[in-house]
């Protein structure tokens, strides 16, 4: 597998309050949540200076590996120095390498489960931030087709 050469990117979008962690499935309630929140208040639509409708997740600021409390953001990419609005956040991906690995299947589990594979592997993982993208393959929900990079060292 290579590494692929991601310059850095600007998001807006929502931050979670408070770091999450696998343990106990709990990342899985906060995410959700934010999920749920991001949604219901049409955010990726509210969010100017952007530059495509994708929109990412970002799991970011980790204590260590996978198993410990980790950041997680959910937006959309936007011209660098772009307003951000009252309630939204700012987050900035910096240029990084990169392992892709592809979820396909129905959402949210093919998503969980290609997490789950990523876990197995033993690819140097650099736990600076890590990102899902989801685009116009993701909208059928019985057939997404989800990125995922992984930062790598």
């Amino acid at each position: 597998m290579t590494n692929l050469e991601i310059p850095a990117f600007t998001l807006t979008g929502l931050a979670l309050k408070t770091k999450t962690s696998n343990a106990n499935n709990q990342s899985a309630i906060d995410c959700g949540s934010l999920w749920q929140q991001f949604e219901k208040g049409n955010y990726a639509d509210k969010i100017p200076g952007k530059l495509d409708n994708d929109i990412i997740a970002v799991y970011h600021s980790y204590e260590g590996d996978h198993t410990q409390p980790y950041s997680y953001f959910i937006g959309c990419r936007v011209a660098p120095a772009s307003e951000v609005p009252d309630g939204m956040d700012s987050l900035t991906i910096e240029k990084a390498s990169y392992q892709q690995f592809i979820a396909k299947g129905k959402m949210p589990d093919c998503v969980a489960d290609a997490w789950r594979q990523i876990w197995q592997t033993d690819i140097n993982r650099a736990y600076t931030a890590d990102f899902e993208v989801y685009d116009e393959r993701s909208k059928d929900w019985n057939n997404a087709v989800v990125d995922i990079f992984i930062g790598v060292k």
